[in-house]
Order: structure tokens, then C-alpha cells, then sequence
């Protein structure tokens, strides 16, 4: 029994030392080889291992290595990547880095799913680094996607706000966070940009790698972990309007622990464009409802890691966020008299195990749950609420990478989603639908020029049953040229209000009622696309075709149908229609983008995009679509000593949106001068800013409810101020 209990005593003591042994230590600064000047925020990881750690404000770092660690690698978004070999007896190391003008070769993940750098990737992805949402000095995801993607646009009404990709709505673009789907309303607006890393935008059909809703393209919003001691950042923009955004990130790493905390305040008045609406009998009536909503938003994230060996990495997360609009006064008939609440809880945990240089396992768990609310505040309803949609989103994934000699890289996976829908408005208690899928993808490299990646996902769906999708892509690589290819299956399941839900407008006497027969759309994609890069310059373009089948859409009732309807329910609707697979579309167009450094310090990037978008079944565009849109930017920055200047004056010329219900809005062009002035204090760095946005001072001001091409109220001004310490 002394013997038992001595081997179980020697076992956890084992244990316990392999997991929290005091790992060896070596230290060092990274600085710009040209120049001699720190370099901040440079990632550096150990080769084999999860380990790793940031450069602060002085280039400094300090890194525990695993006893069997030779080497690490150093990288950061400015400059090209390198990496050193380390010793028993290596400290204070300096490691100079070469600046690389043009953002042309970062690592991406969406586009396969795995780490790879840009120009090796068969699938083409952009990216927006957290320098570029910086000089640009923008808010929110939307605001970053209108100043540096011509492919993506936006429209906003009285429903709310409506993105669009390469002429598809955003019920086709499945949008993440590090890769973990969003779900329910405000996906893209809970983000704080202040603790954004990158976005990464990959256009076209993405269903084998990411199922459902990846028909026009995938936005990965990848969030910066900071590997400091610790690393806290204010950052406080006030602009006109009121318009005014605060956040606050509070990250530490001790040990093999972290904690990564950010919160953050949006809010702003609301404004009119036109104090006058079309009335019933097309005359002008005063109003006072806003083209704008007045509002304020507050989200809360909390992130947790424990990494007890290097090869091991634990995480715990939660969000919480909350939107409510602050809409006037009502006046007549025609101002709505409640205000809109969101509500949206998130957790999650996983964890992830290395098992060498390339092969790694990890399972995650992930839960979005939204709610939508009416407040009322004037009227009978006066001081009550009505929850309009309740989502529950669950999704599980268990996923593995694993190299399989020099030249095939394998990821296999399992994903189950399950999501419940209920409405008071709808008289929904718990509706649900669950979905498991299987997918595979092999990453193959059959030379140094060539390379390609073949996949699939098996989808079981609760109410459409069994579904594959597969998809393709090859890339040549030859000079400074990369020439790429790619075929992939796209689909969207039907989402749990067009299976269930029902609305009726009192105002037309018209009901729109769910239909549980649906079925998935479908699509087929293709893409073809070419680029050069050399260090100071890069050009690309790409064309697409995007073919939808079975869209939804609503199907109207004959006469004969709605008294019928009307008959068996006991009511008396002059219209009926139900949501049915009754449309396909084409759409086929090209992009072309540039990234040039000219010298001294200026640098040019832009974007053009064409969409051809038709909707074969109406013989009309796609709704909410747009044939020409386009970006550019002019920057300039110098350092002098420990002070940085950078200006970016950036503009958007977009063509005219189609609209099934409005027809089309106007073509426009905004433009914007943006400033900042960086000082670096040792272990702080302090950034204000000052800009002009709608710099020729733009406005739409038709009556209300029109398709406004734009909300802009005009020539807006701002001041923001960044404050940053890391140690």
C-alpha cells in the first residue's frame, strides 16, 4: 500500500513539473534595420511551440522558451518576416528587421482555414491590417469597409442597415470573429475596432470550409491578443452630431496565464436629411422621424487563456452588448412611437494542442444569443415591451490539421449547430433546427510553383436532410506573379424566420407568412485571378461569376388563394405572400486593387469594382446591388525622432444601388482627410487625431424614406485621442 501511495506521489509530482517547470529565459529588442528605431508591437513566436510574446514601445521583449526550443520567428505587418537561432547562453539579442512598404505578404487564415502567408494561399484573401483601420480612423467594421473595400457597400433605412457584397445582401456573407460565426441582428456592430488586429475579406462561395450563409464571401475580424506583461489602451473619438465612440482594452499576461478585457461606448444624435415624408396621396407631410436614429451602444468582452505546456492553450470567452435607439417624440401619424433594444450574450471555450511544427487539433464551443425588443413609449402600450426575435445560437467544432509528409496538409473536421427561435410578436415559443456536418480539405504543394487545395462538407440537415459541397482552387507562382484558380459550391439553409415567422403591415392589410418547406439555396462560383508584388508595389485583379439557385423570395397569392387563406383563418387580408424558392440569379464582374509605396514617405493604394448582378427571374438587378463603386487613398507619413505623422486623404466614388422596393439611389462620392500624430513616451505612446469626413460636404436630402444613396449629414469634424501603455 506505501508503494502505491509513493508511485501515485512520484507521478503527480511528475506531472505537476512537466506542466509548470521554470522554462529558460532569454531576452532581447527587435529594431528597424535601416534606421536603428524600436520596433513595437512585433510578434515573436517559438518555432514548434504555442509560445510566444510582443515587442513594448522600446522594441523590448522578454520570452520563456521550452527546453528543446532552438528558434524563433519574428513578424510584424510593416516588415519582413525573420527568424533567429537561439542558444543556452543567448541574451540581450538584437534582431534587425528589413521595412517592407506595402502590406503585400501577411499571414492569412480564412481563406484555407490554416496559417499561411498570403502569396502562398490558392485562395485569394484582402487584408486590412490594423495600421490601415488606424490611419483611416474608423469606428466600426462598417465605416472600415466603406473607405477600403469598393466590393462591400452599405444601405440603411427604417428595417435598418442591409451590407452587400459583390452585389449579394448579407444573408450570403457569413461574417466571424476569429473564426467563430456570428449569429442573430448587429454581427459586424458589436466589434470594437480598437481591439481589431486585421480583417480579413475572402469574396466568393466559402461553404465547404464554413457552411451555410458563405455564398458571397466570408469577413473575419481577427481580434490582437497582446503578449505584454501588460497592455492597456484608451481610445475616445468625439465628432459632430455627437457622434462619439470610447474604448478601453485591458490585457496582462503572467505566466502561463492572460486576461484580455475591452469595453466600449458608441453613441451619437440622430439627424433628419428632410423634415418632409411622401404621404399616401404623394403630397409632402411634416415629419420628424430621422433618417438617422439617435442611439447608444455598450459592449463588454472578457477573454481568459491558461497554457500549461507550449503545446497546450486553453481559452475562456464572453461578451455582452447592448444597442437601443433613441428615436423622437412622436408627431402625428407618421413617427413611430418605440424605440428598438438589441441584446446579445456570447461565451465560449476551447482549447488547442499542438502536436508538431504543422499538425494541430482544436475543439471550440460557442453560443450567440440575440433579442430584439420594442419599447414603447408612448400610446396604450406606453411603458411595456414586446420581444420581437429571440435567436440561440449553438455551434461546436472539433477540427484537425495535420501534415502529412513534405507536400499534403490535411484538415478534417465535425460541426454541429443547433438554434432556437421564439417571438412574442410571432407567437414563436422555441423553434428549432440542427445541423451536423463533416468536411475535409487537402492542402496539396505538387512543386514551389505550384500549389492547390481540394475540399468538401457533408451537411444532415434537420429539414432539407443530406447536402456536399465541394470546391477547388490551384495557384501558380512564377517571379513576382501569382496566378490563381478556383471552382466551389456554395449554399445557405433557410434561417429559422423565413421557416416560421409571420408579418403582417396594417398599413397595406398584406401578410407575409414563413414556410417550413424550403429549401437551401445553392450556388456555383468561379474565380480567376492575377497579381504582381515586388516590395514596394502590388497590383491584382480577379474576376468572378456567382451563379444562385433556388433563392427566396416572395411568392404573392392569386385572389383565389387569399380568400381561401382568409377563409380558414378567420381574417381579411387584401394581400397574402409566402416565402418560397422561387428566384436564381447571375452575378459575374472583376475587381482590380493596387498598393504602391512612390518614396519619401507617400504611398497610393485603391480598388475598382464591377458587378454585373441580375435577377434571371424578374429580368432586374439584384436587390440592393451595385454595378460600379470604387476607393482610393493618398498617404503620407514621416517620423521625426519619436514623433510620427501620418495623413491619409481616401475617398469613395459608388454608382447607383438598385432597390426592388425604391428603385435606384443615386451614384455619390465621399471623401475624407484623416490625421495622426503619434508620439512614442517609453512605456507609453500617444496618438491624437483630427479629420474631416464628407470633406465636400455631400448630402442626400430627399424626403424621408427614400433609398438614400448615402446618411451622411454633411461635412462632419472629429478629434480622437489614442493612449496606449505596454510594459
Amino acid at each position: 500500500m506505501e508503494t502505491k501511495k509513493m508511485l501515485a506521489t512520484l507521478l503527480i509530482a511528475g506531472c505537476a513539473q512537466s506542466v509548470f517547470a521554470q522554462d529558460r529565459v532569454i531576452t532581447g529588442r527587435v529594431i528597424d534595420a535601416e534606421t536603428g528605431r524600436p520596433v513595437s508591437g512585433a510578434n515573436i513566436r517559438v518555432s514548434e511551440s504555442l509560445t510566444g510574446c510582443t515587442t513594448n514601445n522600446e522594441g523590448y521583449f522578454q520570452l520563456s522558451l521550452p527546453d528543446n526550443a532552438d528558434r524563433i520567428r519574428i513578424s510584424h505587418l510593416a516588415y519582413e518576416p525573420e527568424s533567429y537561432n537561439v542558444t543556452h547562453t543567448d541574451q540581450n539579442i538584437e534582431i534587425r528587421l528589413i521595412e517592407k512598404y506595402v502590406n503585400i505578404n501577411p499571414v492569412v487564415v480564412t481563406g484555407t482555414g490554416t496559417h499561411r502567408r498570403m502569396d502562398n494561399s490558392p485562395i485569394p484573401v484582402q487584408v486590412y491590417s490594423a495600421k490601415d483601420l488606424r490611419t483611416a480612423n474608423v469606428t466600426n467594421v462598417q465605416e472600415a469597409m466603406t473607405k477600403l473595400n469598393p466590393s462591400i457597400s452599405f444601405m440603411t433605412n427604417g428595417m435598418g442597415t442591409t451590407m452587400s457584397m459583390n452585389g449579394l445582401t448579407e444573408r450570403y456573407i457569413l461574417v466571424l470573429e476569429n473564426g467563430k460565426r456570428l449569429a442573430g441582428d448587429d454581427t459586424y456592430a458589436r466589434i470594437d475596432m480598437a481591439n481589431v488586429k486585421r480583417i480579413e475579406v475572402l469574396s466568393g462561395a466559402a461553404s465547404a470550409l464554413y457552411g451555410s450563409d458563405a455564398i458571397a464571401g466570408v469577413i473575419n475580424i481577427i481580434t490582437d491578443d497582446a503578449q505584454n506583461k501588460a497592455n492597456i489602451t484608451s481610445n475616445t473619438r468625439y465628432g459632430s452630431k455627437n457622434q462619439f465612440t470610447q474604448s478601453v482594452n485591458a490585457d496582462f499576461q503572467t505566466g502561463k496565464f492572460g486576461s484580455f478585457t475591452s469595453y466600449q461606448r458608441q453613441q451619437s444624435d440622430g439627424w433628419q436629411l428632410n423634415p418632409y415624408t411622401e404621404g399616401k396621396d404623394g403630397n409632402l407631410v411634416e415629419t420628424n422621424k430621422q433618417a438617422s436614429t439617435a442611439f447608444h451602444s455598450n459592449t463588454i468582452s472578457q477573454r481568459f487563456t491558461f497554457d500549461p505546456t507550449d503545446r497546450l492553450s486553453f481559452y475562456l470567452r464572453g461578451n455582452i452588448y447592448t444597442h437601443k435607439t433613441d428615436r423622437p417624440m412622436p408627431m402625428g401619424d407618421n413617427t413611430t412611437n418605440y424605440d428598438i433594444r438589441h441584446e446579445t450574450f456570447t461565451y465560449g471555450a476551447g482549447a488547442q494542442y499542438m502536436i508538431n511544427k504543422k499538425s494541430y487539433l482544436n475543439a471550440d464551443y460557442f453560443s450567440d444569443n440575440h433579442s430584439t425588443y420594442k419599447d414603447f413609449f408612448t400610446g396604450d402600450n406606453q411603458g411595456t415591451n414586446e420581444m420581437t426575435k429571440r435567436i440561440h445560437h449553438h455551434n461546436l467544432n472539433v477540427k484537425g490539421i495535420f501534415q502529412l509528409g513534405q507536400y499534403n496538409k490535411l484538415s478534417g473536421g465535425f460541426e454541429f449547430i443547433r438554434e432556437l427561435l421564439s417571438s412574442q410578436t410571432d407567437n414563436i415559443a422555441g423553434k428549432g433546427v440542427s445541423t451536423m456536418a463533416f468536411y475535409a480539405q487537402d492542402e496539396v504543394n505538387f512543386s514551389k510553383h505550384f500549389q492547390g487545395v481540394v475540399g468538401l462538407r457533408y451537411i444532415y440537415h434537420q429539414n432539407f436532410h443530406s447536402y456536399a459541397t465541394p470546391n477547388v482552387a490551384l495557384l501558380y507562382k512564377v517571379g513576382g506573379f501569382n496566378f490563381r484558380g478556383s471552382y466551389a459550391s456554395g449554399f445557405r439553409s433557410p434561417s429559422l424566420a423565413e421557416l416560421y415567422t409571420f408579418s403582417e403591415s396594417k398599413r397595406t392589410s398584406r401578410l407575409t407568412i414563413g414556410n417550413v418547406n424550403l429549401k437551401p439555396e445553392k450556388s456555383d462560383n468561379l474565380t480567376l485571378s492575377a497579381e504582381y508584388t515586388n516590395r514596394n508595389f502590388s497590383i491584382s485583379a480577379s474576376g468572378f461569376y456567382n451563379h444562385i439557385r433556388d433563392m427566396i423570395n416572395y411568392r404573392e397569392f392569386s385572389q383565389e388563394e387569399t380568400n381561401r387563406y382568409n377563409q380558414e383563418n378567420g381574417t381579411d387580408f387584401a394581400s397574402v405572400q409566402i416565402r418560397d424558392n422561387i428566384q436564381n440569379a447571375t452575378i459575374k464582374g472583376f475587381n482590380v486593387r493596387f498598393d504602391a509605396y512612390i518614396g519619401a514617405g507617400f504611398s497610393m493604394n485603391g480598388g475598382y469594382t464591377f458587378v454585373d448582378a441580375k435577377d434571371n427571374t424578374n429580368d432586374r438587378p439584384v436587390d440592393k446591388s451595385v454595378k460600379h463603386s470604387g476607393v482610393v487613398a493618398a498617404l503620407w507619413n514621416h517620423t521625426w525622432n519619436k514623433y510620427t505623422l501620418n495623413v491619409n486623404f481616401n475617398g469613395r466614388i459608388q454608382g447607383e444601388r438598385f432597390s426592388q422596393s425604391y428603385g435606384y439611389a443615386p451614384k455619390f462620392s465621399l471623401w475624407n482627410l484623416n490625421t495622426t500624430h503619434r508620439f512614442v513616451l517609453k512605456d507609453f505612446i500617444l496618438e491624437p487625431g483630427v479629420g474631416v469626413e464628407n470633406l465636400f460636404n455631400y448630402v442626400d436630402d430627399r424626403p424621408y424614406n427614400s433609398n438614400y444613396a448615402t446618411l451622411t449629414p454633411g461635412r462632419t469634424y472629429y478629434v480622437s485621442l489614442l493612449v496606449k501603455f505596454n510594459k
